[in-house]
C-alpha cells in the first residue's frame, strides 16, 4: 500500500476548466458532455466553513456505484482517492491533488475509488457531478486514517469532521464487503 501519483491510478483523469475574468468577476465552465465518457445524473455540492474540515472517505457499492467529477468553486482542498478495485494493479493505493478556485482542476474519479478531502481554507464550496443516484443503503465510509492505507494527510492538527466520518469503517472490516 502507498501513495501513488494521481495520474498513475487507471482511470483517473485530471482537467483543467477556463477561466474567463472581467470587471464583472469570473465565469468558468465545468463540465463538457464531449469530454467525458461517462453519464452523470446528480449534481451535488458541500460548504465546509472551517479550514482543515475533513470529509471522507467515502463510496458507494454496486450497483449504486458512483463516478465523480469534482472541482472546488470556491476555497481549496487537498484531495484524495483511493483504489478499492480488487482487480486492479493498484488496489489499495491512493493518491491526491490540491483543487482550488485558483487551479480550476477538475478531477475525474471513476467507479471503485473512496473519496475524501480536506480544506486548505474556511468557506470553500465542492462541487460534484455523480454518475449515479445518492443510495444510503450503499454508502459506505472507510476510516480517513486506516492503516492499512496510511494516507499521508501531511500537517493534520486539529480536525472538524461529522460522526459519520468519525466512525468509518477499518478497511480490513469491510474489504470482503466492497463489490469492485
Amino acid at each position: 500500500m502507498g501513495q501513488q501519483n494521481i495520474h498513475d491510478l487507471f482511470g483517473v483523469e485530471i482537467h483543467t476548466r477556463p477561466l474567463s475574468s472581467s470587471r464583472l468577476g469570473l465565469f468558468s465552465e465545468i463540465y463538457r458532455k464531449k469530454n467525458f465518457t461517462e453519464e452523470f445524473l446528480q449534481d451535488s455540492f458541500s460548504i465546509s466553513e472551517r479550514e482543515n474540515t475533513l470529509r471522507g472517505m467515502h463510496f458507494q457499492n454496486q450497483p449504486f456505484g458512483q463516478a465523480k467529477l469534482v472541482t472546488v468553486i470556491k476555497g481549496s482542498i487537498m484531495d484524495f482517492i483511493i483504489d478499492i478495485r480488487k482487480n486492479s494493479p493498484t488496489y489499495k493505493e491512493y493518491g491526491s491533488i490540491e483543487l482550488s478556485s485558483v487551479n480550476a482542476k477538475v478531477l475525474f474519479i471513476p467507479k471503485g475509488f473512496a473519496h475524501g478531502f480536506k480544506t486548505l481554507e474556511k468557506n470553500t464550496c465542492v462541487f460534484y457531478k455523480l454518475s449515479n443516484y445518492y443510495s444510503p443503503d450503499h454508502e459506505m465510509t472507510l476510516r480517513w486514517d486506516d492503516p492499512t492505507i496510511g494516507i499521508d494527510w501531511k500537517e493534520i492538527g486539529d480536525v472538524h469532521m461529522s460522526d459519520k466520518d468519525k466512525d468509518g469503517k477499518l478497511f480490513s472490516a469491510i474489504e470482503r464487503d466492497i463489490s469492485f
